[in-house]
């Protein structure tokens, strides 16, 4: 008789320990897609699920069932569902590499004969000038 009370209390412990869990990654869960979502403009570096870098030109917080416009190369646009960005890519300074156990810092800076990186301000301005053009 004991050891079936403390199997039960067992038991009621887990099962209490799986709902607290759960709700607090459902929280979390939540607090990550607001987060996605209010950082998600025009202009803005995203990953997609499939790998693929891209750039927002549309994108509607309130109904998530329309696709998203990201651009994926100049003048180049694609439609994807909203759940298919994955996350926003941060801009990086500076990129460092190890080699021989010594670190080496390279500048993030373009080269003279590289292309410029737009800003967002200069995707928003181009896109809307191919816009006009159509």
């Amino acid at each position: 008789m004991p050891m079936e009370i403390l199997l039960f209390g067992l038991l009621a412990v887990l099962v209490v320990f799986m709902f607290v869990n759960g709700r607090k990654r459902q929280k979390q869960m939540k607090a990550e897609q607001e987060e996605k979502a209010t950082k998600t403009v025009p202009g803005v570096k995203v990953l997609m699920q499939g790998g693929i870098y891209g750039t927002i030109v549309a994108y509607d917080h309130d109904d998530l069932d329309s696709p998203a416009l990201v651009e994926i190369a100049p003048g180049t646009v694609i439609e994807v569902h909203s759940q298919a960005i994955l996350r926003i890519v941060e801009p990086k300074d500076a990129i460092v590499a190890e080699a021989d156990d010594s670190v080496v810092v390279v500048d993030d800076a373009p080269l003279d004969d590289a292309p410029a990186i737009e800003t967002t301000e200069e995707t928003r301005r181009r896109l809307e000038r191919d816009a006009d053009d159509k």
